[in-house]
C-alpha cells in the first residue's frame, strides 16, 4: 500500500472507526481497489473506497496525465440496514459497483466531482430501485487530508443514491434543483428502500 493510501485508511478509520469488513478488487489494467465497510451508530452502515486517491484524476483532454498534480477523491456511501429491507448481507453487494466506481477515473478517464452522475447500468444491490448515484459535496463526517505539496488534499466525496427517473431529472434540471427537492420532500437518502422523490413541478 501506498504511503498516500496509508494515510487515506487512517484518516478514515480516524474518522469511522475500525473497519468490520472489507473486499478488494482489481479491474483489467487498474490499480487494486478495496472497499471498506463500516457499522456506525445504531443501524447505520458505511461504504468507503481505499484505492481511487492514489493516483489524481487527470482531465481527459490532458495531453500527459501528471502523476501527482489534479483532484484526488475516495468515495463514502451511508445506508441504513434497519426496519423493512435488505439485509446487511444484500447491500454488501454494493461493494462491487463501488470499486467500479473508484476504478472509473483510470479506467474512463473521468474527474468525479460533486456534481457529477454516476450510472452503473444495473441495481446497487438486488432490488434497489438505484441504478446510479449523485456525487455530493463533503459533508465534514470525513475531513479533507492534506498532502504535501504539489499533490491536491483527498476528497472524501458521498455518494447518494438516484433511481433512473431522479437522474434523468438532474440531467435537465441540475443537481442542486434535484438536492432541493429531496430536502423539501424530507427523503431520507440513507433509506435503501426509499421511495422515489416527486418529480412532477
Amino acid at each position: 500500500m501506498s504511503d498516500v493510501l496509508q494515510l487515506v485508511e487512517a484518516r478514515l478509520i480516524t474518522a469511522l472507526g475500525e473497519p468490520d469488513a472489507r473486499a478488494a478488487i482489481t479491474f483489467l489494467g487498474t490499480d487494486r481497489m478495496e472497499v471498506l465497510r463500516f457499522r456506525g451508530e445504531r443501524d447505520v452502515v458505511r461504504y468507503a473506497t481505499l484505492g481511487m486517491s492514489d493516483r489524481p484524476m487527470t482531465d481527459p483532454t490532458a495531453a500527459v496525465a501528471d502523476p501527482l498534480c489534479g483532484p484526488r477523491a475516495e468515495l463514502v456511501l451511508t445506508v441504513r440496514t434497519g426496519g423493512v429491507g435488505p439485509g446487511i448481507s444484500v447491500l454488501d453487494e454494493v461493494l462491487r459497483p463501488l470499486a467500479v466506481l473508484a476504478a472509473s477515473p483510470q479506467v474512463e478517464g473521468v474527474v468525479v466531482k460533486p456534481g457529477a452522475s454516476l450510472d452503473l447500468g444495473e441495481p446497487l444491490w438486488t432490488g434497489a430501485p438505484f441504478t446510479s448515484v449523485l456525487v455530493a459535496e463533503p459533508d465534514g463526517l470525513v475531513e479533507d487530508l492534506e498532502l504535501l505539496e504539489p499533490m491536491e488534499p483527498v476528497r472524501f466525496l458521498p455518494l447518494l443514491p438516484m433511481t433512473g427517473n431522479e437522474a434523468a431529472w438532474k440531467r435537465v434540471h441540475g443537481a442542486g434543483a434535484l438536492q432541493d427537492r429531496w430536502l423539501r420532500h424530507g427523503t431520507d437518502l440513507r433509506d435503501p428502500v426509499r421511495s422515489e422523490v416527486p418529480l412532477a413541478s
